[in-house]
């Protein structure tokens, strides 16, 4: 068995480990999804990252110890800490009211804001590929909202805001990343969610019943996995091949949404899915052909 992992190319190690990444938290997310449906969010969110800290306390213990936690930057690591609150907020009570591929469909979106955004935020030149990128996820997102239908569930607005914040997340986290390690802003990043959503226990605290607390750890242990098979994936090889795979969690979600809530998306959201999912593909291989021309030009 060893022999034969080893004998796979780095590439396919990246993907194989991108693709559990997606399962991983896709599975996070409705194990979210169905505790949300007994207790308040804020207690779900406590508690779940609680169990995250731990295992990533234990992780920094026997590894590479508690230097790693330094801050250099505390007002970057505030604002961080600050959009991953609200993010975590948002992402949560959006798979918590709507089906679980319908709301993660939104929130890919994510990456084509982040394009969007680093201009005015980054001061990165955005293109013409890239706005049609960004165009064709916009596109994508007011098909499965259908903002015009009499109908229209207001709740879609949730996760089109925890798409917002999940990008100006990733932003906070570029910036930061020059001066701080990865596991510095994840560990302070999950400190100020804890405490924030612990300000929330007063108002509608539940009993949490035994066998919950085991889907609180198991979330808890999700969370942290999947992360560092993110980061695994993307050491492992580049960028631009492994993470269109990230989308194969919108497949995990629609599974797990019929299997357990029984929800079937309809054509408009399949529609605006695979828009939104290529776009995103799309932006990644411009991406990875300007850096190559970037290069061969050094």
């Amino acid at each position: 068995m060893r022999n034969a992992l080893a004998e796979l190319s780095p590439q396919t190690k990246g993907i194989t480990a991108m693709l559990l990444a997606a399962a991983l938290l896709t599975t996070h997310d409705a194990i979210s999804k169905h505790l949300a449906e007994s207790y308040p969010i804020g207690q779900v969110v406590c508690f779940r990252q609680i169990s995250a800290l731990f295992i990533l306390t234990v992780f920094i213990q026997f590894g590479p110890g508690w230097g790693v936690l330094k801050v250099n930057s505390i007002k970057g690591q505030a604002v961080r800490a600050l959009v991953f609150i609200i993010a975590t907020g948002l992402i949560v009570s959006s798979i918590s009211l709507l089906p679980l591929a319908t709301a993660l469909s939104i929130i890919a979106a994510s990456p084509l804001l982040l394009a969007a955004f680093s201009l005015p935020l980054l001061g990165e030149r955005v293109g013409m590929h890239r706005w049609l990128a960004i165009s064709g996820g916009f596109i994508g997102v007011l098909v499965i909202i259908r903002p015009i239908d009499p109908n229209f569930n207001w709740l879609l607005l949730l996760p089109i805001c925890a798409a917002v914040s999940s990008s100006l997340r990733d932003i906070s986290t570029r910036l930061i990343s020059r001066t701080e390690t990865p596991i510095s802003i994840l560990f302070w990043s999950n400190i100020a969610v804890i405490l924030m959503a612990a300000c929330t226990l007063p108002f509608g605290f539940k009993a949490i019943a035994t066998p919950d607390f085991a889907w609180l750890a198991l979330a808890g242990c999700l969370n942290i996995l999947a992360h560092f098979l993110l980061i695994t994936a993307l050491r492992m090889a580049d960028a631009t091949l492994v993470s269109p795979f990230r989308y194969s969690a919108l497949l995990w979600a629609t599974l797990l949404g019929y299997v357990i809530w029984g929800h079937i998306p309809d054509g408009w959201t399949v529609v605006g899915t695979m828009i939104i999912v290529m776009s995103g593909i799309y932006l990644l291989l411009r991406e990875r052909r300007t850096a190559r021309n970037i290069r061969n030009r050094v």
